[in-house]
């Protein structure tokens, strides 16, 4: 089972091909999924710090690179498009209790 690792907080076990979002989520991580993870909002924002996520997915890269004054596909990756398969550190970019909001709808699985 991969293991993710959250950066200056916590470590845990996950099972194959869960979506990365629903993973932090479940597991205390107050991480924003603002459209519900379908790749629009880039609030689900994480940078990979150690490990291998799979490729970006077309929609990932297409709502990364929208603003050409904030290219944030440089540095981040949005966990609702990553299918976890190996060990992950992660910082998470936006947390609903910062912000101060809801998080947005559950992800679907």
């Amino acid at each position: 089972m991969p293991r993710i690792t959250v950066e200056g907080e916590k470590s845990f076990e996950v099972e194959a091909g869960q979506r990365l979002v629903l993973c932090l989520e479940d597991n205390g991580i107050d991480v924003l999924h603002r459209c519900g993870g379908i790749a629009r909002c880039t609030t689900c924002r994480v940078e990979v710090l150690e490990g291998e996520a799979p490729a970006r997915s077309e929609a990932e890269y297409k709502v990364l690179t929208k603003d050409p004054n904030e290219n944030l596909s440089e540095t981040y990756r949005l966990s609702c498009q990553i299918r976890v398969e190996n060990d992950l550190t992660v910082r998470v970019g936006m947390r609903a209790s910062v912000e101060g909001m809801n998080p947005g709808p559950r992800p679907r699985p």
